[in-house]
């Protein structure tokens, strides 16, 4: 049974994430919590933390009172809770100060849809104060009301045997075509899903990000944003990006940047190790919700998206949600790679956990076969620190393709 809390007539789907954040704000005097708009950061800090006291830089009396006296905001409070604290820069020394001379006692929790670790002056002013967590859209895990995803631990097992059995179907169109945004996941009709969508992007990126910097041209940067949307799941070239959307390279670069700082878009660095191979070493880029740069696309049924020549990269943006979300629940976190040779093998995730590797590779597939796992082999023969090679399709079957690597279906991973 899933464990749900109603709030406000407002179903809440508890958050993995919280029960880190709760044991490091006992830890750490500051904790800052980023992502993007509507991914539940304000729904699970109220719901999780109701011992904290609760701002938010939304509320223009607030703010107005934190640029005149920040002091203020927390006189007589030990427990604090600042949300959208990115729209008051001056707050952060503020804050360093209150926690240097409190001795000890005041926790705040600070969160923002800005990737604060981005803004330089916020990780100067609370640099060996702070801990940084990243909460990303819903995981099929979380909305099936698991609250440790078992499974994706005990791959880090090296003498674990997974037996082979079949499955239920959790076919991943329907997945795609909706995404993890909390606000979609009660939505049965597709139509509604479209619409909230159109709004996303209107209200929270178009609007949100002229806010946040100068876009001369809506119009230029929803080009951009439509042409990387094509891209996810790819290696990130801007050169390649600005030539087809037609805009120039330092707008491009500029509205690419914008789209990080928000958490709509994370880069995914190559993994190079000391080999002495020779491997890609520019990022590759994805979208956090799959259904977002499916709908950018201009995909808006499972008719066109199928036939769609980048259904694998939608495919593997799904699974980099969860392998990217399972990662912020490793102590400490694990870091998610890709590899890929100048020959051409490639490996989607490469997940490092201190010195274990998990390689993973995200395959469009009901059928997954021997002749699927030809580049984890390779790596694994190139790495013996890899403790296991794993293969997530589209099917429904847990079978053992070599005796250190496994198919899985591609939602088993998060229960």
């Amino acid at each position: 049974m899933k464990d749900n809390i109603s709030h406000n007539e407002i179903i809440y789907f508890k958050r993995r994430l919280a029960s880190r954040i709760r044991e490091a704000v006992e830890k750490f005097p500051v904790v800052v919590v980023t992502g993007a708009r509507q991914v539940g950061k304000s729904t699970m800090l109220q719901n999780e933390f109701d011992d904290f006291a609760y701002l938010t830089m939304d509320d223009y009396d607030l703010m107005e009172r934190g640029r005149l006296d920040p002091q203020t905001l927390w006189k007589g409070k030990d427990r604090v809770v600042i949300d959208e604290a990115q729209k008051l820069p001056s707050l952060f020394n503020a804050i360093k100060l209150a926690v240097d001379s409190s001795h000890k006692r005041k926790r705040f929790i600070l969160s923002g849809s800005s990737n604060l670790l981005l803004l330089k002056k916020v990780t100067e002013s609370l640099a060996g104060r702070a801990l940084y967590f990243d909460l990303l859209p819903m995981t099929y895990g979380e909305a099936e009301g698991s609250t440790a995803p078992e499974n994706f631990f005990r791959l880090w097992a090296p003498r674990h045997i997974e037996p082979e059995q079949t499955l239920q179907d959790r076919s991943p169109l329907k997945f795609l075509m909706r995404g993890f945004m909390p606000p979609v996941l009660g939505m049965k009709d597709h139509g509604d899903v479209l619409l909230w969508l159109e709004g996303y992007v209107k209200t929270y990126l178009e609007r949100d990000l002229r806010e946040l910097s100068q876009v001369e041209s809506l119009i230029d940067f929803r080009k951009v944003m439509q042409t990387l949307a094509l891209r996810t799941g790819n290696i990130l070239n801007q050169a390649d990006i600005a030539k087809d959307s037609g805009i120039s390279h330092p707008t491009t670069h500029r509205y690419i940047k914008l789209l990080e700082i928000s958490n709509i878009i994370q880069r995914v660095p190559g993994f190079f190790g000391n080999r002495g191979k020779r491997v890609v070493k520019s990022p590759k880029v994805h979208f956090i919700d799959p259904a977002l740069s499916i709908f950018l696309s201009g995909y808006f049924d499972e008719e066109s998206l199928l036939q769609s020549r980048e259904l694998g990269g939608f495919f593997e943006t799904m699974v980099y949600l969860h392998v990217r979300s399972l990662c912020e629940m490793m102590k400490p976190r694990a870091t998610v790679h890709y590899w890929r040779t100048t020959t051409g093998k490639e490996v989607d995730f490469v997940i490092e956990h201190g010195k274990k590797l998990l390689a993973v590779e995200a395959k469009m597939t009901d059928n997954p076969t021997v002749n699927d796992i030809k580049s984890l082999l390779f790596f694994m023969d190139e790495h013996p620190e890899t403790v296991r090679g794993v293969l997530v399709h589209s099917g429904t079957a847990i079978k053992w393709l070599h005796s250190k690597i496994f198919a899985i279906p591609w939602w088993w991973l998060d229960l």
